[in-house]
């Protein structure tokens, strides 16, 4: 009798179980788990730049809300300890007046853990390149291990998880907003000139109603936006301080 007792307890209890599982109390060995969301689209000009909150070589930094009004740009790297983005990482170090001048903060973001991060930084630092000297990397480079920022700015294929095409660049104004993106193949280093160039004309273009022509330069004349209603046969003299070679074209002269 006690073995018959104990086997319609066992038969009980198998019951119960499987009623549980049944209402989803206990999860199936064969119900799928949830699958990750993979469209990880790239942020688009004029939208706002996505947040996040990571550790760095600087602290933990809430991004973009730490640096407030500031122009901001976010570098992206695959990896720490790479050919090409060593190269990077070093020439923004040098320029770090140039983009405090600006008013840029400069914020990196790699995919490699925190502690690697620190002993990238501490390398770098002690590296005279090219007898340009020492340099102190004063920018945080951010902690994307687990690659959240890095899906948060399109740059993980939906596909794959590799992070070989996490080489963006994204320009951000003061009110947030994305305004210039470039991203670069592994083995190409990107322009910190033409980004320097992008920012002062960006800034130059941010409130006042002006354009930058092709190539242009701190001190070149600036553009115009037409008329609503300018044609060929429009007649409009350019009133002082301005020039038009053609109808569609309207320059400002730069202050000298």
């Amino acid at each position: 009798m006690p073995t018959m007792k104990k086997l319609l307890l066992l038969v009980l209890i198998l019951l119960s179980v499987t009623q549980l599982r049944s209402q989803g109390v206990f999860p199936s060995e064969t119900q799928e788990k949830p699958k990750e969301d993979r469209n990880f689209r790239i942020p688009l000009i004029g939208e706002t730049a996505p947040s996040f909150t990571a550790e760095s070589t600087n602290g933990t930094l809430n991004f973009p809300s730490d640096f407030g009004r500031s122009w901001k740009i976010l570098f992206s790297h695959p990896q720490d300890f790479t050919p090409v983005c060593s190269t990077e990482i070093l020439e923004l170090g040098y320029l770090q007046d140039e983009f405090d001048k600006l008013g840029v903060k400069l914020v990196v973001v790699s995919t490699d853990a925190l502690d690697t991060h620190v002993q990238w930084k501490k390398s770098l630092e002690s590296l005279n390149l090219n007898n340009r000297g020492l340099v102190k990397i004063k920018f945080p480079i951010v902690d994307d291990n687990i690659k959240s920022i890095s899906k948060k700015y399109g740059m993980i294929h939906a596909a794959t998880n590799t992070t070989k095409d996490v080489r963006g660049v994204f320009i951000i104004n003061p009110d947030n907003i994305i305004s210039a993106i470039y991203f670069y193949p592994p083995s190409v280093g990107r322009n910190t000139d033409e980004l320097l160039r992008t920012v002062t004309a960006l800034q130059a273009t941010y409130t006042d109603k002006v354009m930058t022509p092709v190539n242009w330069k701190a001190g070149n004349d600036l553009l115009v936006p037409l008329p609503p209603k300018a044609d060929a046969n429009s007649t409009t003299a350019a009133p002082d301080g301005y020039y038009s070679p053609v109808w569609y074209l309207m320059f400002k002269k730069a202050a000298k």
